[in-house]
């Protein structure tokens, strides 16, 4: 390590430059940009990964049906995100302390490449949303109803302590349209970001009397977080979480069909008797797989419950509602959906259950509906469901949608939202305007003396090496004859 230098100076520039000495590049301030903007589209890409983490299980799903291999690719892909942005973020770090100690930047060829690699994966995952997950794309600026407020303060707090390096920059810079161009940027950028609370708009900006009340929760597939879906016992698992309607629908998985009837097509369950249906596990796949990382907060006897759950029946789900006197709301996944809806109206009708809990949603058939059960099409206000959403997984969606107004949810996790007695947040909007002029005009008041502090110290600086050449002059003039 090279003598007389302190350890911080050493310790940026090995990670940074991946040398011991000091090595003055050319374009290294192109370099610094090319790290923060990655850095940025790294942190803008794991923004996105985290507000479409409600809707996981679609990305595990329709894995699952491609692969045949049941992983929790969205997770994978989370924790791959996080090390790569971390990694960006503390480059940056590094580099900008290097700036600091006034230290030259000289950017290591390997992070040129991991940086780049980086790019690559980022543009892959918008493509890959882009084509495949299409839906997904309204969640993001929808996400900025409940983080926007934080975001700006947190870019404002950014702002002020990238100020310093900017006004170094603009003292380095020598051309003096470079001084005005950097100059110009900084104070677009900082005006945007001082009022960009002009245009955000909050369901969650109320005052706590104006709060509406908590939205009802709807069991997706019963509670499937806490038991196999679609199953008895996650229908009675969302019992105890106070739902007000089961969700379900045919689609069901199981582990065990290869197994039990290794020469047949089970491509279809149509192919099966119900006898075969019967016969087969549709809980071990929970157990092993523990899709939501849930199976830990089991007991011994709720796993071995949910170990070995079977395919329950129409009918059997329909006894379960007319014990509890709970709704049941369905869709029909066939390739014949027409005969499928006569034998399933049959056999609702046959189980004696009050037509008023059947809430029907498929569009096939809906007109022999209406002929023969005339009492399942009704209009959701008559059961005050005027307004729901599905599927909401994540408290700040879900505390989103509670100050938004939302009368129900249709959701995965309601063992999770049935114990929120608030939304993660809420704020009157003259609170929030005194924290938002607050914390600009502290942030202003920040910047302007780090400026003055930049000027006087490079003022002091020029005026110190204008005496300096002065007194060499003066002493090379007394050392002539």
């Amino acid at each position: 390590m090279p003598q007389n230098e302190s350890c911080s100076k050493v310790c940026c520039r090995v990670v940074y430059s991946c040398h011991w000495k000091s090595k003055v590049k050319k374009h290294a301030c192109c370099w610094l940009s090319y790290v923060a903007l990655v850095s940025l589209l790294c942190l803008c890409w794991m923004y996105i990964c985290l507000v479409t983490y409600n809707d996981r299980e679609d990305v595990n799903g329709k894995s699952f049906q491609k692969l045949k291999l049941w992983v929790n690719w969205f997770m994978v892909l989370i924790i791959i995100s996080a090390v790569m942005t971390s990694y960006c973020v503390l480059l940056l770090l590094f580099a900008l302390f290097q700036v600091a100690l006034r230290e030259p930047l000289n950017l290591h060829w390997l992070h040129k490449i991991l940086l780049f690699i980086g790019v690559i994966f980022v543009a892959l995952g918008l493509t890959g949303i882009s084509s495949e997950w299409q839906q997904e794309w309204p969640t993001v600026p929808f996400s900025l109803q409940a983080t926007a407020p934080f975001l700006q303060f947190g870019a404002v707090g950014a702002l002020t302590l990238l100020s310093s390096f900017v006004f170094k920059g603009i003292h380095a810079a020598k051309e003096k349209w470079s001084k005005f161009l950097i100059g110009a940027v900084f104070v677009v950028l900082s005006a945007a970001i001082f009022l960009c609370p002009l245009i955000i708009q909050s369901p969650c900006l109320i005052e706590r009397a104006e709060l509406p009340e908590k939205p009802k929760l709807i069991g997706h597939r019963g509670a499937p977080m806490m038991a196999p879906e679609n199953t008895i016992m996650s229908f009675n698992e969302s019992i105890s979480c106070g739902v007000i309607a089961f969700e379900t629908d045919v689609q069901l998985r199981t582990t065990n069909v290869k197994d039990k009837f290794p020469n047949k097509d089970f491509n279809q369950s149509a192919n099966l008797t119900w006898e075969e249906l019967q016969s087969l596990n549709a809980g071990e796949w929970f157990i092993k797989t523990d899709p939501f990382e849930s199976v830990s907060k089991l007991s011994e006897e709720e796993r071995e419950t949910a170990r070995n759950q079977t395919i329950p029946s129409l009918r059997q789900l329909l006894d379960l509602a007319k014990q509890h006197n709970i709704p049941v709301i369905f869709d029909l996944y066939s390739p014949n959906q027409e005969n499928d809806t006569v034998a399933t109206v049959d056999t609702i009708l046959r189980s004696g259950i009050d037509p008023s809990l059947i809430l029907w949603l498929p569009q096939v058939g809906r007109e022999y509906v209406i002929k023969t059960a005339p009492g399942f099409i009704q209009e959701t206000r008559g059961k005050n469901i005027t307004v729901n959403l599905w599927v909401v997984n994540e408290r700040w969606l879900f505390s989103l949608l509670w100050c938004a107004g939302a009368n129900s949810v249709t959701t995965n996790s309601c063992h999770l939202l049935k114990d929120m007695e608030k939304p993660n947040w809420v704020m009157a909007p003259l609170t929030y305007k005194v924290i938002w002029i607050t914390v600009d005009i502290v942030s202003i008041f920040i910047i302007i003396g780090l400026y003055i502090l930049q000027w006087s110290r490079e003022a002091e600086s020029k005026y110190f090496g204008l005496e300096r050449e002065r007194t060499v002059a003066l002493l090379a003039r007394q050392v002539d004859p």
